[in-house]
């Protein structure tokens, strides 16, 4: 199954899953659990908006860092860039936070209230280089896009 196929078959099953729920970390935790299961990354989870930082949220994987700087690292420049951050090679990213040195590639989406502020990031992590592309932008930021419509952040 290629990579888009896979998105195509559990993107709609996740988002089955989380419609009219309200509890975030539950979200949150159940989202981070289909996906790592689905494509079995190295690390996938949220970090939330947590006034001037990020704070680690539900995840699967090894153990992460508890606190993230806005601007700082990967999931700090996605907040600050209001953007999706693409890393090929983790040790080229200036700043970038090694939470394991065993992540090697990673992305970054950025999660919005409705108003369309940032309030969490969706971070994964893969122990192989150049893991994530476009596909994995254009699908990650649809999910994103359906767990800010379920969720109220404020």
């Amino acid at each position: 199954m290629t990579k888009q196929e896979r998105y195509e078959e559990v993107l709609p099953q996740v988002v089955a899953m989380i419609e009219g729920e309200t509890n975030r970390v539950s979200v949150m935790a159940n989202v981070a659990a289909a996906l790592h299961e689905a494509f079995q990354w190295w690390w996938t989870g949220f970090y939330t908006v947590e006034g001037d930082r990020l704070e680690l949220g539900p995840f699967q994987g090894p153990v992460a860092c508890y606190r993230i700087k806005r601007g700082r690292g990967v999931c700090g420049t996605a907040w600050e860039s209001d953007e999706t951050v693409i890393v090929p090679d983790v040790d080229q990213f200036p700043g970038h936070i090694a939470c394991s040195s065993l992540s090697r590639s990673e992305i970054v989406v950025p999660v919005h209230d409705k108003d369309g502020n940032v309030v969490a990031v969706l971070d994964i992590d893969s122990k192989d280089l150049a893991t994530f592309d476009e596909i994995d932008k254009k699908y990650l930021e649809e999910l994103v896009k359906a767990l800010s419509k379920t969720l109220v952040w404020r």
